[in-house]
């Protein structure tokens, strides 16, 4: 589909349109008419992607496809030959005014030679017009217009291809695998419950069994009601037409005729006429695959709501904002659907592969191992195992039918007439997309299977590529938050791993979703994938990702170098350092270049500097030690990303970076020492750098010039991490920290365990900070800290604090976890007050080598979900008051004493399901036991044990566990 690339060109050229003109002299009239096209030819796209890959039947299809592929490549010209003269026009900027006026003559006649052999840039502006004139001429042959987008997006779906969802009325109950639960727990909620009008959503990804659970849900529950109906609804409806099915079932399921006229009636009297028709009856109506955000807004009005009898309103849908919407106006339920459980998954995979066995439903052992696999890469997905399992109950079962089912499961999704159908549905979902979602998305495809995609990665590139659109008086970073959080509610986005606050951290696709996201991607020339397989690279591809040292494609196509944009690196290998000069020479004009873990890379070369468009830098988790000077040419950086590096100073030259957003730079060197945080070295200049958002770690020790002079003007930072800061330097940092009105992380950490930090100045701290960690001794505990209203997160370390904290924290009314490590409190005793910590869920305490009791009173650490303790040789006995914690559901012990796993009160959260791990040292290294097989040891031995024995035998009984342990650890690592 070309509508991402020209929306991204059409947002290119506005600024240059509007700021640059100068930059266009004779020109300009040419590029405002090429804009003024591709704007007309950004309308029909979608009604042009739905023709040409909705309809793979439809004899205008192979046209239509090589209409978009011929747009496609007329934007990416447009884009290059900008990106190109923008280069140079900065390159003349650079010069004095009068050295300009000469050099622009010099540097426009390069410009012909370095642009094309045999025009200039207006020749080549003027040829793309053309260009793209003739495209838009030909549009018409093909039919685009915008009245034909919602009749050929869905209605020609249904008709041109086998959808499985259909079968959803006609499955046996017997034939149900993995939704009797979820099927029983709705029928209560719509046959009991409130009698007030009732919203029930089922929500989840396309595939996963929506519309089977809705139906089985209906056909159980539908004689409980006066009337009842089942309307399908999907991507587009006709408001009126919808009514008056609606009107046509209800009246059905009363063996009633309809009245006269309903079918010449407009939407306000069919809404009253139904609304009437309904005053009197408890109702049911399931809507199946619910698409519009505001469904339930424009219907609402259908449905009376008296509170007086059962009335509910069920709806499918893969979008969660569709039943949020609900809450405004009803009462509502969300009922999210998650993949089948492994068991269940391996069930209905061997009753719909091996039923016409003599056997029925069991696989045979030869297939076994390869059935497995299979069934794994469908991740719990229903609609994947049937059809798959249907596809081979057809063929021979032999192990090379289902080897070969295993390695093409890609291309199956694709060419298998059996599976398009897997890849139609799930698609459904990226073509509701609306266009500046779209990228965003297949941005996913280019992480290798089963990697953890970091959130915080994600937003910074997608703004580096120009995805994020901006907004008045919000940051692109929080634009783009929203983006991943629309991904996610649309069911297209897993998120792995989520802070307290509620912000994602890692997120994955579903394995299914990213093979066909892979094939998407490489089919639009947005980015291709390539492994150590061997695969030959199609020279339009905007994007590279490189997996495991596949690295002839910068040898083999510098004809089209120009072209990419992106590069992103996956190798633990030697070889990349003899390929990353090869990457910067041959790729001129990219936006990202992405190392990050790749452990081997120890350098950047100098030709770094000639990537003057770039915009994203990552070396993270590498060996490089230090940046070339050359990095002062690119001036566009918005990311410079160095943690976990070597590096341990930043260039003068970084003060040109005027875009710079975030600047991350750190690592840690182990954690005995108290240094074990090591920052990076500022110079002059820094204070230029006013549009920096994260900037950590800094050392403030910096001799020469007023560091925090230079921080007083980064009022636009969100987070800081400062470093090495000494007892005399608080009140100025202090000075620093109460201009930045955005900041919302502060990490602080002392030069040495003799200097304090001393942050009693402080006395209008930044009002919207939500994290807060101080490593380091602390005079007193700040009472500042009681006006953060928003602080969601702290840290204590190595402050040797005398005085109980939690009598300063204790209150804060949004603060969610608390770490106090490395003797943050000296003190014997740290007491919870009754309903102190009202939100907090995590509490870390750990290596408080004086720490002998804690007392949590009642209604203290209410909602607390995850407790560690560890390293506190003194606390010989259970927290008082621990049986209180009654929404505790994690537990992580260092070195509890084992004579207190006997209590009661762990034998009770045992019992109530809390994951409890205990770690105890052996040979150096601590080893991990879970509750239960401690519990499964102590009940076969206790009757051979008596009461006074327990201590002395528990000790040979956790040397056995551990060593049982370890057996196993070592026999994984060799397999």
């Amino acid at each position: 589909m070309a509508e991402i690339a020209v929306g991204l060109v059409i947002d290119k050229l506005i600024p240059l349109l509007t700021e640059e003109a100068y930059l266009l002299r004779g020109i300009h009239k040419d590029v405002e008419r090429i804009k003024c096209d591709l704007d007309f030819l950004l309308a029909f796209l979608k009604d042009a992607d739905a023709k040409a890959y909705t309809n793979p039947n439809n004899n205008i299809s192979h046209g239509v496809k090589v209409w978009v592929e011929k747009l496609r490549k007329a934007a990416f010209e447009v884009e290059d030959v900008i990106d190109e003269y923008t280069h140079l026009f900065k390159q003349q900027q650079s010069h004095s005014y009068s050295q300009r006026f000469i050099a622009f003559f010099r540097t426009s006649a390069c410009l012909v030679i370095k642009l094309t052999p045999h025009h200039n840039m207006a020749s080549k502006i003027k040829d793309i017009r053309q260009t793209i004139r003739e495209i838009n001429q030909t549009s018409a042959s093909y039919g685009f217009n915008s009245t034909m987008q919602e009749e050929s997006s869905s209605r020609s779906q249904s008709s041109r291809w086998y959808d499985p969802r259909k079968n959803s009325c006609f499955i046996k109950e017997r034939e149900l695998v993995g939704i009797e639960s979820s099927r029983d727990e709705l029928i209560k909620k719509v046959v009991g419950g409130s009698p007030k009008r009732t919203v029930i959503s089922l929500v989840g990804m396309g595939g996963l069994g929506k519309t089977t659970l809705a139906y089985q849900v209906y056909v159980r529950t539908q004689r409980s009601f006066d009337c009842h109906a089942w309307i399908e609804v999907s991507q587009s409806y006709e408001k009126v037409e919808l009514l008056q099915k609606l009107a046509k079932k209800l009246y059905d399921s009363r063996e009633e005729s309809i009245p006269n006229g309903f079918d010449a009636m407009d939407e306000f009297t069919l809404t009253t006429k139904l609304r009437d028709y309904l005053q009197e009856k408890n109702y049911l109506v399931i809507f199946d695959d619910v698409w519009e955000q505001t469904f339930w807004g424009n219907i609402q009005n259908i449905f009376p709501d008296d509170g007086q009898k059962n009335r509910r309103v069920v709806f499918t849908t893969r979008n969660v904002e569709v039943a949020r919407f609900c809450n405004e106006s009803s009462y509502a339920h969300i009922h999210q659907l998650q993949p089948l459980l492994p068991e269940k998954s391996w069930e209905l995979f061997c009753r719909k592969t091996f039923r016409n066995e003599l056997n029925d439903g069991c696989c045979p052992p030869h297939l076994e191992k390869l059935s497995h696999e299979i069934v794994e890469r469908c991740e719990g997905l229903p609609l994947a195992i049937v059809l798959i399992a249907g596809l081979l109950s057809t063929t021979n079962n032999t192990i090379e039918e289902w080897r070969k089912m295993l390695t093409t499961i890609s291309s199956e999704l694709q060419s298998n007439q059996h599976l398009e159908s897997i890849t139609k549905i799930l698609l459904l979902s990226y073509n509701d997309l609306p266009y500046y979602l779209k990228p965003c998305f297949l941005y996913l495809g280019y992480f290798p299977e089963d990697y953890p995609m970091r959130c915080g990665r994600l937003i910074r590139q997608w703004i580096a590529e120009g995805f994020v659109k901006s907004s008045k008086g919000k940051a692109l970073e929080d634009i783009a938050e929203d983006y991943l959080k629309d991904l996610v509610n649309r069911n297209l986005v897993q998120v792995l791993e989520v802070d307290f606050d509620g912000k994602a951290r890692t997120c994955r696709i579903h394995d299914l979703l990213r093979e066909i996201v892979i094939n998407k991607m490489e089919d639009l020339s947005f980015c291709q994938v390539l492994s150590a397989k061997g695969c030959s690279f199609k020279g339009s591809s905007r994007r590279i990702s490189i997996v495991n040292g596949s690295y002839e494609v910068i040898k083999s196509n510098t004809s089209t170098d120009f072209e990419v944009r992106s590069i992103f690196i996956f190798d633990k290998g030697e070889v990349l350092n003899h390929r990353v000069r090869e990457i910067i020479i041959n790729f001129k004009l990219l936006k990202v270049l992405d190392f990050e873990n790749a452990p081997n890379l120890n350098h950047l070369p100098k030709d770094v500097g000639i990537l003057f468009h770039l915009k994203y830098l990552s070396v993270r988790h590498t060996r490089v030690s230090s940046l070339p000077k050359s990095i002062e040419k690119l001036e566009n950086l918005e990311t410079l990303d160095l943690k976990h590096t070597l590096v341990l100073e930043i260039p003068i030259e970084i003060k040109r970076f005027r875009n710079l957003r975030h600047l991350l730079a750190y690592r840690i060197d182990g954690n005995e020492r108290f240094d074990y945080l090591k920052g990076i070295k500022v110079d002059m200049g820094i204070g230029q750098l006013k549009a920096l958002q994260k900037l950590s770690f800094i050392n403030v020790n910096v001799d020469g010039f007023d560091l925090f002079e230079e921080l007083c003007k980064l009022t636009e930072l969100r987070k800081l991490g400062i470093n090495k800061l000494r007892s005399e330097d608080g009140k100025r940092l202090c000075d620093c920290i109460q201009n930045m009105n955005l900041l919302e992380s502060l990490d602080i950490s002392s030069i040495s365990e003799d200097e304090t930090i001393d942050l009693e100045s402080m006395s209008c701290p930044p009002q919207f900070l939500r994290h807060l960690h101080l490593l380091g001794p602390l005079k007193n505990f700040d009472k500042w800290i009681v006006k953060l209203q928003n602080l969601s997160r702290i840290g204590i370390y190595r402050s040797k604090l005398q005085i109980d904290p939690l009598n300063v924290l204790g209150d804060l009314p949004n603060l969610l976890e608390l770490r106090i490590c490395n003797d943050g409190y000296d003190g014997d005793k740290l007491q919870f007050e009754k309903e102190s910590f009202p939100k907090l869920k995590l509490l870390l305490l750990e290596s408080l080598v004086n720490l002998r009791l804690i007392v949590i009173e009642e209604g203290a650490l209410c909602n607390l979900e995850d407790l560690h303790i560890g390293g506190c040789p003194q606390l010989k006995q259970l927290p008082s008051g621990f049986q209180c914690l009654r929404n505790l559901k994690k537990l992580q012990w260092f070195e509890l004493p084992k004579i207190l796993l006997m209590s009661q009160t762990f034998q009770t959260f045992h019992r109530a399901g809390v994951d409890i791990r205990l770690y105890y040292p052996v040979d150096g290294k601590f080893w991990m036991c879970r509750m239960e097989q401690i519990v499964a040891v102590i009940e076969f031995v206790r009757d051979q044990i008596s009461e006074d024995e327990w201590e002395s035998k528990l000790d040979e009984l956790f040397k056995i566990l551990l060593h049982l342990q370890r057996l196993i650890a070592k026999n994984v690592r060799q397999v």
